[in-house]
């Protein structure tokens, strides 16, 4: 299977295209030295999202993707400074070692609380469903206005 991983990422990048690997753990990337070397050499692009849990062993992580001081000090200032009454995260994108920067991603209100996995948030959205006779669409909107004003 690890092999078909090597020949996928191979093929991909002949035809100019990218393959897009998504993992909430490096661990599954780098336990495999045949996928860490198909995906990590043959990607230019990379996007990491907070990765404080991981602060104590970045180093490994920084050697593993080659990724210089500057872009570790980026990386690990990611959320660090949020303001508190947006719902916003910051997220990191390296090119290729030749440009890097975080951004922050922002969505509405609405967004927010249709997606979030925050248990008490979850619980007013069903509370306020249940009093709207199960209409989640209209719930979510009155919830994102109230929360707005």
């Amino acid at each position: 299977m690890w092999r078909r991983v090597l020949s996928l990422h191979k093929t991909v990048r002949k035809y100019f295209g990218e393959a897009i690997v998504v993992t909430q753990e490096v661990d599954d990337i780098i336990a495999s030295p045949i996928v860490k070397e198909a995906i990590i050499n043959n990607s230019d692009c990379k996007i990491l999202l907070d990765q404080r849990k991981f602060m104590n062993r970045f180093d490994v992580i920084q050697s593993l993707l080659g990724l210089t001081d500057k872009e570790k000090g980026q990386i690990l200032s990611i959320n660090m400074a949020n303001h508190p009454g947006r719902f916003y995260k910051e997220v990191w994108f390296g090119l290729g070692g030749v440009q890097s920067a975080v951004y922050a991603t922002e969505v509405s209100g609405e967004e927010y609380l249709t997606y979030t996995t925050e248990e008490t948030e979850k619980m007013e959205v069903f509370k306020k469903t249940d009093e709207l006779d199960g209409n989640y669409e209209l719930a979510i909107k009155q919830l994102a206005e109230s929360k707005r004003n």
